[in-house]
């Protein structure tokens, strides 16, 4: 099946955003795609000062609208993330929607993103948004999938639950920085893809350099193999990646680490359902 990641540049009208996005979604399934994943924060600045004024409720106006393209265009549409409101609280949320325009399961970004590299980027997202405490996981004729948003992919014990539990494919809407982005951002793709035998996908914004917080860009696909698959410049663009459930298989046969795990040394365990 085709993934479809879009690279959207995001701007600081709301309604704009919605709009170039809903546009880009339809031009992805125009193309084939089956599984369309938007970037982080796609509906506005990503910053801590922008997220209380820039929140909604879920079901609410973007996911509202995405709610629609996804049923126009008969896809599953990974909705990136957004600052969500919920009983006073603000999240850092993605909501998947599936080709009937049902909302198939809501990622609240499990790590919040607490970082301090002096002299280069400090930023604190606690100071207004809470973490989600579950897991998500949604089916698809063509596998299960599993969800993180963005710092959620450095915790390789999320990748391997997500393993466990049957997912072939992990979208990791993202939005890493100038310091972060060069340093990390596809070697951990490629280790969540390789030590999990998995598809790695993370969509990004496109980079916009006026921004008060610069996006990395460069949204990428990795395959079970360790293999980029496409990799994304730094404009707004879409990339598609043809995904290989076949080959996935042949890659677990021929190197069986999840048979050779030692269960009785070491175990990776989920404390909630």
């Amino acid at each position: 099946f085709r993934l479809a990641l879009i690279q959207l540049h995001v701007s600081p009208v709301k309604s704009d955003n919605l709009t170039r996005a809903c546009g880009l979604i339809w031009e992805a399934a125009k193309q084939g795609a089956k599984i369309v994943s938007l970037p982080e924060c796609f509906n506005s600045p990503y910053g801590t000062k922008y997220f209380p004024e820039y929140a909604e409720k879920i079901p609410g106006d973007s996911t509202h609208k995405l709610s629609e393209v996804a049923k126009e265009c008969g896809i599953y549409v990974i909705g990136g993330s957004i600052p969500e409101e919920d009983a006073g609280k603000l999240y850092n949320t993605c909501a998947v929607f599936g080709p009937d325009g049902t909302l198939l399961v809501k990622h609240r970004k499990l790590h919040l993103f607490d970082i301090d590299v002096p002299g280069k980027i400090t930023f604190q997202e606690s100071k207004t948004l809470s973490p989600g405490d579950s897991f998500s996981t949604f089916d698809t004729p063509y596998c299960r999938v599993g969800l993180g948003i963005c710092y959620d992919i450095r915790f390789a014990e999320l990748a391997q639950i997500y393993a466990q539990r049957g997912c072939q494919l992990l979208v990791y809407p993202a939005a890493f920085n100038l310091t972060t982005g060069p340093a990390h951002w596809e070697l951990l793709q490629r280790g969540r893809a390789v030590d999990n035998q998995v598809y790695v996908a993370t969509a990004s914004p496109a980079r916009d350099d006026k921004a008060s917080y610069v996006a990395w860009g460069h949204s990428t696909v990795v395959s079970p193999w360790g293999e980029v698959l496409v990799k994304a410049g730094t404009e707004e663009m879409i990339v598609y990646s043809d995904i290989d459930l076949k080959k996935l298989a042949e890659i677990r046969q021929q190197i069986p680490i999840f048979s050779q795990k030692r269960s009785d040394l070491y175990a990776v365990e989920a404390k909630k359902p």
